[in-house]
């Protein structure tokens, strides 16, 4: 596994935007661990973040990428944050535009923010963790007729569980779009990693993740 990809995890782990325990997620299962990136808040948190995302979209994308989207809201800051580490760490200079959620009809109007999208723009669309996928359903049908290429998404962490079907929801969106769906590391590399390199996960807390995969694990 890669450098970037342990500090990652160390980075979610060291800021509790990764915790352990008994949660509940948004479609209502039971979840032995839990994801959420709004805990980075602050000038130093979201340039480590963006720094992330960006060694991700260059490892997967290189340079062939124009726009970077941001489905609002929480895309909004990633977007913002990684096009400014694109620049930084790999001189590559791109773009960033997000969505509103309701047109704005004075000023800068319309239904997005930031770059306006060009006919034959490549676009990689950057979210925190997707579970059903319904933003980026949205954002596709936004764009669907302004002449983009949409290249792939890349999330924070791969949840690796069943999205509609027994895919997982990175995987399901990959399909459905003929795109590239990656994250900067997958549920497999950070219970590895923090199990085997750093002894934070239990026999108990792997036990409980076992199970829940058991029940809920994708199969791509």
């Amino acid at each position: 596994m890669k450098d970037y990809k342990k500090e990652f995890i160390d980075f979610l782990v060291e800021a509790q935007a990764l915790k352990f325990g008994d949660f509940v997620t948004k479609s209502g299962r039971n979840t032995p661990f839990f994801i959420n990136l709004g805990c980075f808040n602050d000038g130093k948190q979201l340039q480590k973040l963006g720094g992330f995302y960006a060694e991700t979209i260059f490892d997967n994308f290189g340079k062939e990428v124009d726009v970077l989207f941001g489905p609002a809201y929480k895309g909004i800051p990633i977007a913002t944050a990684t096009a400014i580490a694109l620049n930084e760490k790999f001189g590559v200079n791109v773009r960033y535009c997000s969505n509103r959620k309701e047109i704005k009809d004075h000023g800068d109007s319309g239904i997005f923010l930031g770059s306006k999208l060009q006919n034959g723009d490549r676009v990689v669309i950057v979210e925190d963790v997707t579970t059903a996928g319904t933003s980026v359903y949205e954002t596709m049908e936004l764009v669907k007729d302004l002449g983009v290429k949409v290249l792939g998404l890349v999330v924070s962490v791969d949840r690796m569980e069943r999205g509609k079907t027994e895919k997982s929801a990175v995987a399901e969106l990959s399909s459905t779009f003929d795109f590239k769906g990656t994250s900067i590391v997958n549920m497999e590399e950070v219970t590895n990693y923090l199990s085997k390199e750093k002894s934070v996960l239990d026999k108990d807390k792997l036990d409980k993740i076992a199970d829940y995969y058991k029940q809920y694990g994708a199969k791509n």
